[in-house]
């Protein structure tokens, strides 16, 4: 794909400034459609499709969780990991406010704020995810060691199946 044929988001400078190797892929946005919608889309398994989830502690400390597409997590278990008594789904706002992105276009990288970053440590087990780019409708193919390089994500167990 072009360079010019995807969009230029803060999180695609932050990953052509720390000089990562990434595919773009670009698909249709559905609203609520999920990791699910965005895996059909590519025509990948939605376990390599990484979500990218903002939450905050009872302080109202934001955090953002990394998860596979096909896993929920488990608040209480990180809860617990982070010795809190617990934490919760940002709003929309709240979360816009604290990444700079909108919900369903949330990126790790190139946040307005940097925030605590918690990886699911089977992530980095896989050949390549899909995260977001910055933008709905776009996720970035990527070596799952440059996720943890760039955003010093660290490995949690807290991946659950609802």
């Amino acid at each position: 794909m072009p360079k010019e044929d995807y969009p230029i988001t803060t999180a695609v400078r932050e990953l052509r400034e720390k000089k990562v190797a990434f595919v773009p892929h670009l698909y249709t946005y559905v609203e609520h459609g999920g990791t699910k919608v965005s895996a059909e889309a590519l025509g990948v398994d939605e376990h390599a499709v990484v979500k990218t989830i903002v939450l905050e502690t009872e302080e109202k400390r934001p955090l953002l969780v990394l998860m596979h597409g096909d896993l929920e997590v488990s608040t209480k278990q990180l809860a617990r990991l982070l010795g809190v008594k617990h934490v919760e789904l940002c709003s929309p706002d709240d979360g816009q406010r604290h990444t700079g992105y909108l919900f369903g276009g949330t990126s790790p990288f190139g946040t307005r704020k940097r925030l605590p970053v918690y990886a699911e440590k089977t992530i980095f087990d896989l050949e390549k995810i899909y995260v977001n780019g910055g933008k709905r409708g776009f996720l970035v193919e990527i070596d799952p060691r440059e996720l943890k390089r760039v955003v010093a994500a660290e490995e949690v167990l807290v991946g659950i199946r609802e």
